[in-house]
Order: structure tokens, then C-alpha cells, then sequence
């Protein structure tokens, strides 16, 4: 922060400052000059501070954005009316967040607030800046708050579904069904689903996290499934499946007999009328052609 909004170099504006007192950086004069003394930011009380609001914004409006004095005065209103900020912020104390990071939010939106606000509008400052302020701070929740990032439609959607869900229940005395919430909100089963479907993806669970004390059950690590290692199998089987289809008819035949019917090659010999030397090297031909047709679709 600007050594010049620290409160031990706040001065009386009425007066002219001497030379040795002028910005090093500038060269100006002190861009308070001529409106009344600030106090130190802490000791500002509500009334106070928006008189002094009121006073800067006058001057703001007269000053070239981009200038040196237009940063100062523009810098005095945020110091000036960080207590909005913590207030705001003050409503999420709740929230799993630090408060510092909260207040840094709310701070983004308190300078969108000064820099859109106009006295002309007739509107008192904190009355135009709280609802900015706080809606900085919503948006964070909402963009980063989801324990797997959603489309800000969907996210917006699973408010609609909660607040439809909680009028509809109170009307109806029970939970209302998917049907329902559709026409109350003018939406498809299809997208009250998904945006119900959404809403799972607000909060994760640790697999290792412990049950209730009612639950009888375990971890939730000790209730899924385990690892099948006959999937592997299956995906080979089903690539094999073109492969084998494009054999010969007695290579076919063969492995059929071999790894179907469990056969030796000597009993496939006999069935086919050939020697078992020969059901081998047709055998070994066929497991190599088919090896390669899988390597290649890999």
C-alpha cells in the first residue's frame, strides 16, 4: 500500500504544503487540497465517512482517471470504506474460506463499486456498493467453492432447484418429483435431472471418511467395488472378435477346438484327419496372426 494513505501522513488540506513536502514522484501538489482533514481510516466513523465519501467523490469526478491525484483520491475511498467490505464479509464467517482471502474479494468489488458510482445518481455510496461487494464475494463461492468444476450453468441451475424444491415441498407437504419441478420452472425432465445430477459436485467425500455413529457400515472405501481384473480380458475378446472372423474356416475350427472345447492337439488332429505336427504349426501361424492384428489396433 501507498505510503501517502497510511494515516501518520494524512494533512490538513486547507493548507499548502512547502516544497520539501511535495510527492518526490510528481512534483503536485497534494491532491486533497482544499477538502477536509483526513483522520486516521480506523477512527472514521460511519457518518463521518460518508460525508468524506461524498467530499472525494466531488473531487474524483473533476480529476483525470490515469493521473497521479485521480489514484490518490480513489485509493482514500477504498481505505475509507474497507468497513463495508468487512461487513459484507462478515456474513460468510461461516464459510470453510479464510476470512483475509473473503475480505480481499469483497475489496475487488468495493473498487468496481467507486469506480462505476456517480453522485448524480441521488444514491448514497454504501447503498450502491454492498449489493457489488457482495456479489463479488458470491461469485467466488460459486466459481471456486465446487469440488469438481461444473459449467456456471449448471451451477446456477442447482439454486433454482433448491429454492424450487423447498417452495414446492412447502406446498405440497412432501418432496416434489422431477416432474413437478420441471413445470414450476419451466424446464425438461432432462435438464431438472442433469442439473440435479450437477449438484453432487458440490461436495466430495474422502473414500477413507468415517460413517455416522448410527451407520453400521464402513468407510466408504470398504463398500465400493474391487478391482476386476477379468475387464482387461473382456476388452481383448472384443477386439479379437473382427480378427477371428476374417480366419480361415479350419483355423477357426481349430482354435475352437483348442481353447473352447479344451482339446489337445493330438484329439484335433484326429477330429480334423491331420497330423498333430501339422494342427501346431497351424495353430502357432494363427496365434501370430492374430497377435499382430491386436499390436497394430493398439
Amino acid at each position: 500500500m501507498s505510503a501517502r494513505l497510511d494515516a501518520s501522513h494524512t494533512r490538513t488540506a486547507t493548507s499548502t504544503p512547502p516544497p520539501e513536502q511535495l510527492d518526490p514522484f510528481t512534483d503536485h501538489a497534494d491532491p486533497l487540497d482544499g477538502l477536509p482533514e483526513i483522520p486516521p481510516y480506523d477512527e472514521v466513523g460511519p457518518v463521518d465517512a460518508r460525508a468524506l465519501s461524498k467530499t472525494l467523490f466531488e473531487r474524483l469526478e473533476s480529476l483525470e482517471e490515469g493521473t497521479h491525484e485521480y489514484a490518490y483520491v480513489r485509493n482514500t475511498l477504498v481505505e475509507l470504506n474497507l468497513a463495508l467490505v468487512k461487513f459484507a464479509a462478515s456474513r460468510f464467517r461461516s464459510r470453510s474460506e479464510p476470512m483475509e482471502d473473503i475480505i480481499q474479494v469483497g475489496t475487488i468489488g468495493l473498487i468496481k463499486a467507486i469506480d462505476r458510482f456517480e453522485l448524480s445518481r441521488g444514491v448514497e455510496f454504501p447503498t450502491f456498493a454492498m449489493p457489488t461487494i457482495i456479489g463479488e464475494i458470491k461469485r467466488f463461492f460459486r466459481d471456486t467453492s465446487w469440488s469438481v468444476r461444473v459449467p456456471r450453468r449448471l451451477q446456477e441451475l442447482r439454486l433454482d432447484l433448491a429454492k424450487a424444491g423447498d417452495e414446492l415441498a412447502q406446498r405440497l407437504d412432501r418432496a416434489p418429483t422431477v416432474a413437478e419441478l420441471a413445470e414450476h420452472l419451466g424446464l425438461s425432465g432432462d435438464e431438472v435431472v442433469e442439473g440435479m445430477a450437477a449438484s453432487n459436485a458440490y461436495t466430495a467425500s474422502s473414500l477413507d471418511a468415517q460413517p455416522d455413529e448410527d451407520d453400521s457400515e464402513g468407510a466408504l472405501a470398504d463398500r465400493i467395488g474391487y478391482e476386476d481384473h477379468g475387464i482387461e480380458g473382456i476388452e481383448y475378446v472384443e477386439s479379437l472378435k473382427p480378427l477371428i472372423a476374417e480366419l480361415p474356416h479350419r483355423d477357426r475350427k481349430i482354435l475352437s477346438l483348442r481353447f473352447v472345447a479344451g482339446m489337445t492337439q493330438s484329439e484335433i488332429g484326429d477330429e480334423l484327419g491331420i497330423s498333430q505336427m501339422h494342427v501346431s504349426r497351424l495353430l502357432s501361424r494363427t496365434l501370430v496372426r492374430l497377435r499382430r492384428g491386436l499390436t497394430l489396433e493398439e
